[in-house]
């Protein structure tokens, strides 16, 4: 499946241009993405790099299996010395040796004689297969019978028939998992270079906010955005500081940014950024001459904020204070930017796919809506069916919690029909797997 046209289900970026002196999605996105780098490699042990993505070329140092080795319990013998063995005829040989696995060593075998060996042990030179012990007597040393001659070259791992030295293994940008990792320890590489973790902050403004869990006291919310946006960028790769709440004060807020920079590869304000008399994020980054604040044909989510703080010029979001506003700004800029970090080219957007509406509904003149939605398989095999999911506010977290998508509808277009095409922002893999075709 795509995932590489954009935010908007209209293709390449580009799009529509400003309107009554808003900037499109496709503008705003671009700035962000011209602003952000990858983060630099760096070397990480085994068990550390699992889950990052490799930041170099792997190429084996060396063969697997190193050499050749016994895929079975059983006996080392030159087969010429077992053929036409059987039950009534058995081949006996003079056991010479036993080799278990880890041995440096080995005699070779002669005419008439054979090695008792075990699974991972080195076929000792003269030896061309394996019986296994259960073709045989199972003698542990003086003679053993053997009452089946293997296939040439049976039960033996021969040296560099999974892995050749100088074969290339992993390309860069591969997400280390389980598999990947084992690869790595087979052909004995014990450190990689990665793509750190883009390391996160998330900030949420506003003295009406209290942290879920306590009681809210007349005019106070619970904390709604800091943890939507937190788990958001978990889920986009990301390690998650969470600041607690911060009150509308702009000195304490720029304290708080401040003392987060240290530990910051990306910042995330919400709230605070529309033309309240409170707007304290504007009113604290304002100064500092690098993060702007305009107004993107949108809906939700028209006031955004981007820029760099900072002696590093660390990137900072400054997102709506709305729920779903501050969601979908995150879906739409902060978490292409977060994967831009992690080092990905062509992945930054989550897949688009086209989609039947099935319930008709309205669109803002001059904004880009990304309703929320349902998508589902529709009973008529070959299409997917999607439906609007709750109300077009953006306080409603009840409908945005039920969606697995949004639906993207143009800024010219003010109405959606029943039966009409879409375009439909996947959200999870469950919308994923109902999905079946995805836009070029």
């Amino acid at each position: 499946m795509s995932g590489g046209t954009g935010p908007t289900g209209q293709g390449a970026l580009g799009g529509h241009g400003n309107t009554a002196g808003m900037r499109s999605v496709e503008q705003h996105l671009a700035d962000v993405l011209a602003r952000i780098r990858p983060l630099p490699p760096f070397e990480q042990h085994l068990l550390d790099a699992h889950g990052h993505r490799l930041a170099e070329d792997v190429i084996a140092p060396r063969d697997v299996p190193l050499f050749d080795n016994s895929a079975m319990d059983g006996y080392a013998v030159r087969r010429i010395d077992v053929l036409g063995a059987d039950q009534d005829n058995p081949a006996v040989l003079t056991v010479t040796q036993e080799i278990p696995a880890g041995a440096a060593a080995t005699a070779e075998i002669g005419p008439g004689a054979c090695a008792r060996i075990m699974t991972g042990a080195p076929v000792p030179p003269g030896a061309d297969a394996v019986v296994p012990v259960e073709w045989t007597d199972g003698a542990a040393d003086g003679t053993v019978r053997i009452y089946r001659a293997p296939d040439e070259g049976g039960h033996i791992r021969r040296s560099g028939e999974d892995v050749r030295a100088g074969q290339p293994l992993l390309a860069a940008g591969t997400l280390l998992g389980a598999r990947q990792i084992g690869l790595l320890a087979a052909v004995s590489r014990d450190l990689v270079a990665v793509r750190p973790s883009p390391r996160v902050v998330i900030i949420s403004t506003g003295s009406e906010l209290v942290e879920p869990g306590t009681e809210p006291g007349p005019g106070k919310i619970p904390d709604t955005n800091g943890y939507t946006l937190a788990t958001a960028a978990r889920e986009a790769g990301a390690v998650v500081y969470r600041v607690g709440v911060v009150a509308d004060d702009a000195k304490l807020l720029l304290d708080t940014i401040e003392d987060q920079l240290i530990r910051a590869d990306l910042l995330v304000t919400t709230g605070g950024v529309s033309v309240g008399a409170y707007d304290v994020v504007k009113e604290a980054l304002h100064g500092l001459g690098t993060v702007e604040f305009g107004r993107v044909a949108m809906q939700p989510g028209m006031p955004q904020g981007f820029g760099v703080v900072g002696p590093d010029e660390t990137p900072i979001f400054t997102l709506p204070g709305n729920p779903v506003s501050a969601y979908v700004g995150f879906e739409l800029f902060v978490r292409p930017a977060i994967r831009r970090l992690l080092g990905h080219q062509e992945d930054l957007h989550r897949p688009v796919v086209e989609a039947v509406c099935t319930e008709g509904f309205t669109s803002p003149a001059g904004k880009r809506q990304f309703a929320r939605g349902v998508i589902s398989p529709a009973e008529s095999a070959g299409r997917i069916e999607v439906r609007p999911a709750g109300g077009s506010g953006s306080h409603l977290m009840g409908g945005l919690a039920q969606a697995n998508c949004l639906i993207s509808v143009p800024e010219e277009q003010t109405r959606v029909e029943a039966g009409e095409l879409v375009s439909v922002i996947l959200l999870d893999d469950d919308a994923a797997a109902h999905s079946a075709n995805p836009l070029p």
